[in-house]
């Protein structure tokens, strides 16, 4: 579903701003790709969308390069559609661009550019042998997503495509290189990838090392450093739209090259800078097709920790990660039964308004879940040690299903692994002084913000830009690039607090005391009904060519 701003809203050319004032994001989701254009009030002045979707071709998660610009063209075009309606003209310019990306994975390629084996995404958990003896080598966590986990696991392997490896980067990685030529990250995107040393903010030389005597036993003359991607803060050069980018973004023409773009990220640092979350001891939620907790952290963690990753802002400051691959998928999937049935019954409504009545139902669930469970696993789950994932619906026979009960359960779900997550923060010391959500999850006012702030255990804001999300997130970076040219004394913390929030208007929900007693109580069977999602697993084997629903 595409998102417009100021539908219905015509204006002359004139009204126009000027566009070397604009700036461009563009950010590739699980289930959406987006592109957001701001004016220099930072605020949006239109949108685009294309949905896509994962396939899960021989066993892995994946998707096509050629999607890829589908995607992305199809979006841009759209934003330019809505400029054209509102303004008169489609845009030939920007004043920069950014890009973003799901993080992680593994996209490799050969010296010629060609892709040696299909793009493997942040979802696969086929990793495990090489994230454990990584994990151990460095003595920190490595989650099974990382790119390093994915190339070390290949060299286990002994994949047939290793000797012609020249370089690997992330998605926005590969479109970013595409666009400009430049093999750069954005060092929150980078720290997907392989530890950053939080003083060079860079990658971690000492693990380097030793990932080249793990390397060196197995592949000789494999240097994985030489396979990186340089690492660059927000507000750094990256590079400029090359005249085949140009035509790559838009391909009418009517897009001119030269146009600044700013490091590539990942939709982590993207959805910490949309929510004004990069200061020590502030947070944010995002909630998709995975959902995750990012903490800036005021001291190093005590211990590692395999359900902690330790990521970084844009700006390269540390960051606690706490990432569930499974998020709001399954509870869209049961709003689309839910829909189904209301045009079934001859009233049929948007998928927003069954969403909407579907979470303003679960406010109505005693706070406990009443006897019933839900697990959203639609794919593996590596905080609670499984492989992979098998989605239920569980009740015991003397609990009462209800619509309101049955969805407090499934938004209960959805938070469920988050929560087990944050508990060991916590048990670290791990202080917290505002917690942001944002993402499609809480467009409906006040349901899944008062329950998050029961499964955390913390008061949770959110503004009015909380569906903006991400691409909204790389165009103010990209509109900070801009900024600190000009003034390279600004800092990106600075930038966000003075001149995008000092005057948001901000919904802060405190958790309530039954709400927090009930989740407890909930938390408590979740963990025990785990025994069943395992048992699941090992009786059912998953459908073929299984395709993801669609993201809020």
């Amino acid at each position: 579903m595409t998102q417009r701003a100021g539908q219905g809203v015509t204006a002359r050319s004139a009204d126009l701003p000027d566009l070397e004032e604009t700036s461009l994001g563009i950010e590739l989701g699980s289930t959406n790709i987006k592109a957001c254009l701001i004016g220099p009030g930072n605020v949006p002045i239109a949108t685009g969308s294309h949905l896509w979707e994962n396939e899960l071709v021989d066993g892995l998660w994946t998707y096509s390069l050629e999607a890829v610009w589908a995607g992305v063209q199809r979006a841009v075009a759209d934003l330019g559609d809505e400029v054209r309606r509102r303004f008169g003209e489609r845009p030939a310019t920007f004043g920069a661009i950014g890009v973003s990306a799901m993080m992680h994975g593994y996209l490799a390629f050969d010296a010629t550019g060609e892709l040696l084996v299909p793009f493997r995404t942040w979802r696969n958990t086929n990793t495990a042998a090489a994230a454990a003896e990584l994990s151990e080598t460095f003595g920190a966590n490595v989650p099974l997503r990382w790119s390093v986990a994915h190339l070390y696991q290949a060299i286990l392997d002994d994949e047939r495509h290793l000797p012609r490896v020249a370089s690997l980067t992330t998605l926005a990685g590969y479109v970013h290189r595409a666009l400009t030529g430049r093999h750069v990250l954005g060092v929150g995107d980078a720290s997907g990838v392989f530890p950053i040393d939080p003083v060079t903010r860079t990658y971690d030389a000492r693990m380097l090392a030793r990932l080249g005597d793990l390397v060196a036993a197995r592949r000789p003359g494999l240097r994985v450093e030489d396979l990186l991607p340089e690492v660059l803060p927000a507000g750094a050069d990256a590079g400029r739209l090359t005249p085949d980018g140009a035509v790559l973004l838009d391909p009418s023409g009517t897009l001119r090259p030269g146009i600044p773009l700013c490091p590539p990220e990942g939709d982590a640092g993207t959805g910490m800078v949309a929510t004004n979350s990069v200061a020590k001891r502030t947070g944010n939620v995002s909630a998709g097709t995975s959902i995750f907790a990012m903490v800036v952290l005021e001291e190093p963690l005590i211990t590692s920790h395999h359900a902690i990753d330790i990521v970084t802002t844009p700006a390269g400051d540390p960051v606690a990660m706490v990432h569930c691959n499974n998020g709001a998928s399954e509870l869209n999937a049961w709003a689309g039964v839910f829909g189904e049935l209301a045009a079934a019954l001859g009233h049929p409504s948007d998928a927003d308004a069954v969403f909407g009545a579907l979470l303003t139902a679960a406010l109505k669930g005693v706070p406990d879940g009443g006897g019933l469970l839900a697990y959203n696993y639609l794919a593996g789950e590596p905080i609670t040690g499984l492989d992979e994932g098998r989605p239920l619906f569980v009740r015991t026979p003397g609990s009462r299903l209800d619509l309101a009960g049955f969805a407090r359960a499934q938004v209960y779900g959805a938070f469920g692994t988050l929560a087990l997550g944050m508990r060991v923060l916590a048990d670290q010391g791990v202080e917290i002084d505002a917690m942001f959500a944002h993402g499609g999850l809480f467009r409906t006012a006040g349901v899944a913000q008062r329950l998050l702030a029961a499964a955390i255990g913390t008061p949770v804001a959110v503004g009015q830009a909380a569906g903006a999300g991400g691409a909204w997130g790389i165009a103010l970076l990209a509109a900070y690039a801009r900024a600190a040219e000009a003034e390279p004394a600004l800092s990106l913390n600075a930038y966000l607090h003075e001149r995008v929030f000092g005057d948001a208007d901000l919904e802060v929900v405190e958790p309530a005391a039954a709400d927090l007693a009930g989740f407890a109580t909930y938390l408590e069977r979740y963990e025990a009904g785990l025994a069943i999602e395992r048992t699941a697993v090992g009786s059912l084997a998953p459908s073929p060519g299984v395709t993801e629903e669609g993201d809020r």
